[in-house]
């Protein structure tokens, strides 16, 4: 490998710019006030009458749901600098991921359900907390609420980037209602053989509706002026596009960074090794209760240079530290992290 890649704080490495348009005052007919009677937010478009509480595959109902807002460290270099990122973990998930690291709140729905004004006032609690940007994490199925919450929280004050962290597995109409409220693209590419996607995500679908997600994302990043940082390196505007490799799974990651480059060329990626077997993972055995081994990293950031990369993250140390996965113990939920008033819902 070339020498392009330096570590990053917490084991990632890094080789790399003003706030965009204001907020949308009212996103397209996918966010309008008929969004939960037979919901089409997420690319299943699995029609639960939301509305009148039926749950969605994602587990979400009529209500919204949190599970933790607080600044977090462990983002990409450009993400949490050394302020933090001002995170918000959203309950459930379009996706059903059998390794999933966070799995107490993406499959298990855990959280507490807080009327949708509190989200902006969640936002105002971040950046007060010296928040470089409001991270909103899967929120594919609660986004008919951002635009609005968007609106009233720019009202009253919030200057600071907002990021739109997801699995990637989002409909182009949503990208695209999104584009002027979103600054920075998070995004993962989990797979490029539709086989895994069905097998370790539960959807038939992923690498199909993820490209020209990816797409469209990197469409709405240009059409807002692209790529903007501050003097000290953080962006405020910008895209990475996320890849785990998965033990076992090295030749699949390395189709996935020729998707990644066919879609998107020279775009910033993230290839990361913390895969850590879950509990039903290790109980299941197989490649999948084992960490990724150093060869096969190795491989794919090798084939991610070969591609011609040039902004690139990578990871050293191997198995995840408790430290990147933060307690999701409703911390800022109801009230701003260090102030008492959060309990589990």
């Amino acid at each position: 490998m070339d020498a392009r890649r330096a570590v990053r704080a917490d084991g990632l490495g890094a080789d790399a710019a003003g706030l965009g348009d204001a907020p949308a005052g009212a996103a397209d007919g996918l966010f309008g006030a008929g969004a939960l009677a037979a919901c089409a937010l997420c690319p299943r478009r699995c029609g639960a009458a939301r509305a009148v509480g039926e749950r969605g595959v994602c587990g979400a109902g009529a209500g919204l749901r949190l599970a933790r807002a607080a600044l977090h460290f462990w983002e990409e270099p450009p993400i949490s600098g050394e302020a933090g990122s001002g995170t918000i973990f959203f309950s459930g998930c379009p996706l059903k991921c059998v390794y999933c690291q966070n799995h107490e709140i993406s499959t298990g729905n855990f959280g507490i359900e807080v009327p949708p004004e509190r989200l902006a006032q969640i936002m105002l609690e971040l950046q007060d907390q010296g928040a470089l940007n409001i991270n909103l994490v899967t929120a594919t199925h609660y986004a008919h609420l951002l635009p609005r919450a968007l609106d009233e929280a720019r009202s009253l004050g919030l200057a600071i980037p907002i990021v739109y962290n997801t699995s990637g597995y989002e409909r182009v109409e949503a990208v695209r209602a999104l584009g002027d409220i979103v600054d920075i693209w998070l995004t993962d590419f989990k797979y490029a053989d539709a086989g895994l996607g069905r097998a370790l995500s539960h959807v038939p679908d992923y690498p199909e509706v993820v490209g020209p997600a990816l797409a469209e994302m990197c469409r709405q990043l240009e059409r807002r002026g692209g790529a903007a940082e501050r003097a000290d390196g953080t962006w405020t505007r910008g895209i990475i596009v996320r890849h785990l490799v998965l033990p076992g799974h090295a030749d699949d990651s390395c189709r996935v960074l020729d998707a990644i480059w066919r879609i998107a060329g020279d775009v910033p990626i993230s290839v990361m090794n913390q895969y850590t077997p879950n509990a039903a993972m290790r109980a299941v055995g197989g490649e999948l209760a084992r960490a990724v081994t150093d060869e096969e990293y190795e491989r794919v950031l090798d084939h991610a240079d070969d591609l011609g990369f040039t902004q690139m993250f990578w990871q050293e140390g191997g198995a995840v530290d408790e430290s990147f996965t933060p307690a999701f113990d409703t911390t800022g939920v109801l009230a701003p992290a260090g102030v008492s008033g959060s309990a589990a819902g």
